[in-house]
């Protein structure tokens, strides 16, 4: 037998990979399939329909019901309770359980309650204890009872305020300033003119002088609930400058490779997001306004919205 089986576990199935150990007082049911390498701890129960990838691993006390999916290298802390049906009732069984979806390299936290239904995106952090009650973004970091975004997992060291890409005495994020290099998707911070005086203050720019782009177009985004996310996509063409006018917010930028954090704050602060960057804009303060220039008219088109087929395309792009 490639794979290991505790004395004390009750192994149903026959679709377990090579290298997986199983060990006490697990059950795992008939048709359950378990990937390569994982590691099902004391005391778990995996139903028939499940499905578990790659190097895996499943804490103590963890049961996986129909209808759950594990990716590649996802990590489930010990008692964390995942659901399939939105409306139990005792003797009655749905048609068929809503599916809920870890996606590869996500980790969930101890006692964290999945309900139904859900996908939780590749690379996501759940917090310990946390109650997820609709899909979490790729990346995200989300904590609370109902889970909100706290923030998103990046190439910096998260603090203990949560907060990553610590600023430097100019208000820069931390790292090389001015064109782009390859790194963050060439993303980067501009600092534009500001004048003051008894009047009051003025930031301007030109824009093909001060701006890497010339617009063709503009939008604002405003009113945004702060525990809301927007953008979440990426342009194939499209150039964008971000400025917030008003208030804060948070900008993630991702190329595919590596992934960073920066802070609007302040108007004479811009950030340019070349194409085939993946862009997210979340933590906005209650009076925020966020200005967006763009290189190009709208196009739907030009848009990804599905972070696995923009990773795809960003790796074809480099090859």
């Amino acid at each position: 037998m490639s794979h290991f089986v505790h004395p004390r576990a009750l192994c149903e199935s026959t679709e377990i990979g090579a290298g997986t150990r199983i060990w006490a007082f697990a059950h795992v049911l008939p048709g359950a399939r378990i990937g390569r390498d994982c590691n099902i701890c004391d005391g778990v129960f995996i139903e028939g329909d499940v499905v578990v990838g790659d190097r895996s691993t499943v804490k103590c006390g963890v049961q996986l019901w129909d209808g759950v999916r594990l990716g590649n290298d996802v990590f489930v802390g010990p008692n964390a309770t995942f659901s399939n049906d939105p409306f139990p009732r005792s003797g009655k069984r749905p048609e068929a359980y809503a599916a809920t979806v870890v996606e590869d390299g996500a980790s969930i936290g101890a006692n964290a309650t999945l309900l139904p239904g859900i996908r939780i995106g590749r690379g996501a952090m759940i917090g310990a204890g946390a109650v997820i009650t609709r899909s979490v973004p790729a990346n995200a970091i989300v904590v609370g009872n109902p889970a909100r975004i706290v923030g998103y997992v990046t190439d910096a060291d998260v603090g203990a305020d949560g907060d990553v890409a610590k600023r430097d005495d100019d208000g820069f994020a931390a790292g090389p300033r001015g064109g782009g290099d390859g790194h963050d998707g060439g993303a980067r911070l501009h600092r534009m003119p500001r004048f003051m005086d008894l009047r009051g203050s003025l930031s301007v720019g030109e824009f093909e002088r001060d701006l890497p782009f010339a617009p063709r177009r503009y939008f604002l985004v405003f009113g945004v609930p702060s525990r809301e996310t927007r953008g979440e996509h990426a342009h194939r063409e499209c150039h964008q400058f971000l400025v917030c006018v008003h208030g804060s917010v948070r900008v993630l930028v991702d190329d595919g490779r590596r992934r960073r954090e920066f802070g609007l704050d302040a108007p004479d602060l811009g950030l340019h997001l070349p194409p085939m960057t993946w862009g997210t804009q979340y933590r906005y303060s209650a009076d925020a306004v966020l200005l967006v220039f763009a290189s190009h008219a709208y196009d739907p088109a030009d848009y990804i919205r599905s972070y696995d087929e923009f990773l795809a395309e960003a790796e074809a792009r480099r090859a």
